[in-house]
């Protein structure tokens, strides 16, 4: 999972107007970081020109994913990041930084602005933090845990049954279930027989 730019423009009728961009173009080749960049910019330009006010959209180019956010005041932003890496994620980490760009710079600028000329210098701390989602998102966190948790407790069962002793001959011996939970234990283990569990 990896962010390679996150940009925040403004919307002028049919444009869009770049007012500041931070770009993680580290795993490209060096002879190539200044072409990516570029191309990143033109991308995050483009969605925005064709994205509707007040939407948010991801849009898929190969194996990257253009997370965008166009606001009812027509401030924008874009996410480029990997497949993989979470929407979620993405749509949080934007609305986070329009909220605090919209804060720190004054409306009257938008329209004029440019990378020289706007003074915000939040977009790097927040493309660096937000690389690994988890750290960045407390829900992801809990998600992964739950994850880990998921396949600790699959683990425990499978190694429980390796012990010799299948679930069918459990069943099957003990004495505390009754002729109907048996009878409705086969039959339902008939019913899901073309199931694996994962």
């Amino acid at each position: 999972m990896k962010l390679y730019s996150l940009s925040v423009l403004y919307k002028v009728d049919s444009k869009a107007v770049l007012l500041k961009a931070a770009y993680d173009v580290s795993s490209f080749s060096f002879f190539q970081r200044s072409s990516v960049q570029e191309f990143m910019t033109f991308t995050s330009q483009l969605i925005v020109e064709r994205s509707a006010k007040g939407s948010r959209a991801s849009v898929k180019e190969q194996e990257y994913l253009c997370h965008v956010y166009v606001r009812n005041d027509s401030l924008a932003g874009v996410v480029i990041a990997d497949s993989e890496y979470p929407s979620r994620v993405a749509f949080t980490l934007l609305e986070k930084v329009l909220d605090e760009f919209s804060k720190q710079v004054d409306r009257i600028e938008w329209p004029v602005g440019s990378p020289d000329t706007i003074q915000y210098a939040g977009l790097d701390g927040h493309l660096s933090r937000y690389q690994n989602p988890r750290e960045a998102d407390p829900m992801s966190k809990v998600q992964a845990e739950l994850d880990e948790t998921k396949i600790i407790l699959h683990n425990t069962m499978e190694s429980l049954l390796e012990r010799g002793e299948k679930l069918d001959d459990l069943v099957s011996k003990s004495e505390v279930l009754g002729v109907q939970s048996k009878a409705f234990y086969k039959t339902a283990r008939k019913q899901n027989s073309c199931c694996a569990i994962m």
